[in-house]
């Protein structure tokens, strides 16, 4: 039988320590200016909640993460020296990029996939989730963020996440999207650049829109802070090996590079 914390009004603990710990961390003392951070990058499950009622086959689906983006962001994260924060679990066991009270925050069913460790919750379920997944997560965003800006340094906030091929029925042909709203200090110029480097279909505000509030993360973390930020989509079928992994790590590492050179970009500004 789980045990419980003190405090939080006893919430049952998730977490054990034979389970994985709710992120990591890349290149902790990394010489770029600019954070990474991966949302989906794990499908694991704590051991408490059983697989979540679902297989094994499913949770390697992109239902249960978002296919190559850890492995992307790893390799990115190595490759130009930067600190990258990557989630410890699923997507489908809390959502680190949807608010709390977001009907998908904690999803009953996911792609046509009924996750059946996801009914019928109490409120202290729930909460026990946010408290050892979520939090931990974006307050060490938040903590990184914060170390930056104590030291005099304003960071940027670099956000990688795949998406299928398909969805409901309708092909996505991007290869990579790039999501924002207002901030253009580092879509424009990276979609620019990319589109430079490489003959592909680059997705403005496509699969996924900021403008419709999309990207917990780095509104969160950024736009309310008026920090520049690039939120960066790759198809999963262009991810779906190690070495298309690799392919696009080496596509991608040079134009962030780039486009993360430029110094006028490192302020604080809030656009309305």
């Amino acid at each position: 039988m789980l045990g419980t914390t003190a405090g939080r009004n006893s919430i049952p603990r998730l977490l054990t320590a034979d389970d994985p710990a709710p992120f990591c961390i890349r290149k902790r003392i990394g010489r770029a200016r600019y954070l990474m951070v991966c949302d989906h990058a794990s499908n694991a499950v704590p051991r408490a909640l059983d697989g979540l009622g679902i297989s094994g086959a499913q949770l390697e689906r992109h239902i249960g993460w978002d296919i190559g983006a850890g492995d992307l962001t790893r390799r990115l994260a190595n490759m130009l020296d930067a600190t990258a924060l990557l989630a410890g679990y699923s997507r489908l066991v809390i959502d680190l990029n949807r608010a709390l009270d977001d009907p998908t925050s904690i999803p009953q069913i996911s792609d046509g996939t009924i996750v059946t460790g996801n009914h019928g919750l109490s409120t202290r379920m729930r909460t026990a989730r946010a408290n050892e997944i979520f939090h931990p997560y974006h307050e060490a965003v938040t903590a990184e963020v914060d170390r930056r800006m104590s030291a005099g340094a304003v960071p940027a906030l670099v956000s990688i996440h795949s998406y299928t091929p398909i969805a409901k029925g309708k092909h996505r042909p991007w290869d990579v999207g790039v999501t924002w709203n207002r901030d253009s200090r580092l879509p424009i110029p990276f979609m620019a650049r990319l589109a430079a480097a490489v003959d592909i279909q680059i997705g403005d505000n496509l699969p996924f829109s900021a403008r419709n509030g999309y990207g917990y993360t780095c509104s969160t973390h950024a736009t309310k802070r008026g920090l520049p930020e690039l939120l960066i989509e790759i198809r999963q079928d262009l991810l779906d090996s190690d070495c298309r992994v690799e392919e696009w790590a080496r596509i991608l590492a040079p134009v962030m590079e780039d486009v993360l050179a430029r110094e006028d970009i490192y302020r604080v500004e809030h656009f309305a």
